[in-house]
């Protein structure tokens, strides 16, 4: 979908693309803005030294900004069949059984797709980390952009991690994935640090 036409649907009433879609494209915004740091640091003759770790920047922030491409679509998946269950009929006790079944399910799928996202912005953070490293002074706004993209997108994603976990009964299932989400925080909010400590 070209960029127009998906702001188009985000700013449509459907309530797909949503906040968890479009923190997925902030996210892959920022992994490019790494891989144009460490492409410009490579043709810089001045860094030579840091050639081998430019391009290792550049292939991370490839990798990561296909994965969040990708998450973009598993999100409004995983949030679509949430509207798709909240529509299932309850008029009888069997009904309401197997909605209710096919909702938690449903919402369990829709809290660990921005999960995965919020783990992928950690990861992409210590990219910046490394990025910001290169020492190019040309592109530390770049860098500096980079890492407040992907710091929003982590806050985007946690906010749609605990909307669903209010819905969401199954405790072990919450409690897991609160687990694996303050810990890409804690991650990501570390390598933020040190990428600044560079600015």
């Amino acid at each position: 979908m070209e960029l127009d036409a998906y702001l188009d649907a985000l700013a449509s009433a459907s309530p797909t693309p949503g906040g968890g879609s479009a923190a997925t494209l902030v996210a892959a915004m920022g992994a490019a803005l790494l891989a144009m740091v460490a492409r410009i640091t490579l043709e810089a003759a001045r860094l030579a030294a840091v050639h081998p770790a430019a391009r290792a920047v550049a292939a991370d922030a490839d990798r990561l900004r296909s994965a969040f491409t990708a998450a973009r679509t598993e999100d409004e998946t995983a949030y679509g069949a949430v509207v798709a269950a909240m529509g299932l009929p309850r008029g009888t006790e069997a009904e309401k059984a197997a909605r209710t079944e096919r909702l938690q399910a449903a919402l369990a799928s829709a809290a660990a797709a921005p999960l995965a996202v919020a783990e992928l912005a950690a990861e992409a953070m210590a990219v910046a980390e490394r990025a910001a490293a290169l020492e190019n002074r040309n592109l530390m706004s770049d860098v500096e952009c980079a890492v407040a993209f992907l710091a929003a997108a982590y806050d985007a994603s946690a906010a749609n991690v605990r909307v669903n976990h209010a819905f969401l009964k199954d405790a072990a299932t919450v409690a897991a994935q609160r687990d694996r989400l303050q810990r890409a925080g804690d991650a990501l909010r570390r390598a933020a640090a040190a990428a600044r400590a560079k600015f």
